[in-house]
């Protein structure tokens, strides 16, 4: 199954990596605008149901993160060297770190509306100035943290160079990154009706604003590291180090303030599975 689904992927695109990391980056954007696009059937999701769902993509990321990205990165890219992937991993935390310093947090956009006019949860509210600017500001933290996220998906397709023996673990990572896309997806489009913006509009420019991002950053992973190759177990661990840092500052927290920790702990458990399961089955 997995050598069937790596020639089929290699017969639509080409043993190219960045032709590779631009079908994936396409790929996890149409994922994100997919999970966007939910709000329009699902239009009034639960926070407990938004916070199982996020606990979700933060386990698959944290996943992801060390299968796809840190271990590979050392053992694989590195002969065994620790130092270079952790020296990305510390540069890819320090730099979500003062990008977020950039944009102040806007969370309450996610759930905040609807304790705020509890009175009127189904329908959509007037859009204020104050509303508007936070879920702007809100869309751009969560566009932010989209660069890890194309970054690890063209990083994959570069280390695996095209080679098929190789592209089960750059596949499996773009899976995950597409799988957490989804409910990231939702969530942003929910901060931005709570905001009172039109869900449809909303949903329809989702992509565009995630595709924006993760495509042209999943080629420039894939020609940093086809062009310069010693650069590669640092690229690895600078996705990984942004990926571990969102989890931890942004959706954990997120996920436990609202009452429904447990819901979150076992979504997360869940995605950790689940990528767990992807790694071994696409990349064996």
């Amino acid at each position: 199954m997995t050598l069937e689904l790596t020639e089929m992927f290699i017969q639509v695109v080409g043993t190219s990596p960045v032709i590779q990391a631009l079908a994936g980056g396409i790929i996890i954007a149409l994922m994100n605008l997919f999970g966007a696009s939910l709000i329009l059937v699902w239009r009034d999701p639960s926070e407990r149901a938004l916070n199982g769902l996020l606990g979700f993509a933060a386990g698959v990321m944290l996943a992801a993160a060390f299968t796809s990205l840190i271990i590979p990165g050392i053992e694989e890219y590195s002969g065994g060297n620790p130092v270079p992937t952790l020296i990305g991993v510390g540069i890819g935390a320090l730099f979500l770190d003062r990008a977020d310093a950039l944009v102040p947090h806007a969370h309450y956009l996610l759930t905040g509306a609807r304790r705020t006019d509890a009175a009127k949860p189904k329908e959509t509210l007037p859009v204020t100035d104050q509303r508007l600017a936070g879920v702007v500001l809100f869309i751009l933290a969560i566009t932010l943290h989209n660069i890890p996220e194309g970054l690890a998906v063209g990083v994959g397709f570069g280390a695996a160079g095209g080679n098929p023996a190789q592209l089960g673990s750059a596949l499996s990572l773009m899976v995950a990154i597409g799988l957490q896309n989804i409910p990231e997806g939702l969530a942003v489009s929910v901060a931005a009706v709570n905001a009172g913006l039109d869900r449809r509009l909303y949903a329809a420019i989702a992509g565009i604003r995630a595709g924006a991002v993760e495509i042209p950053l999943a080629v420039l992973g894939a020609v940093a590291v086809a062009t310069i190759e010693p650069l590669l177990p640092y690229a690895m661990g600078f996705a990984a180090g942004a990926m571990l840092f969102v989890i931890s500052d942004e959706i954990i927290p997120e996920t436990h303030r609202s009452g429904y920790e447990r819901t979150a702990t076992l979504g997360l458990m869940a995605g950790v599975i689940i990528m767990l399961y992807l790694d071994i089955a696409l990349a064996s």
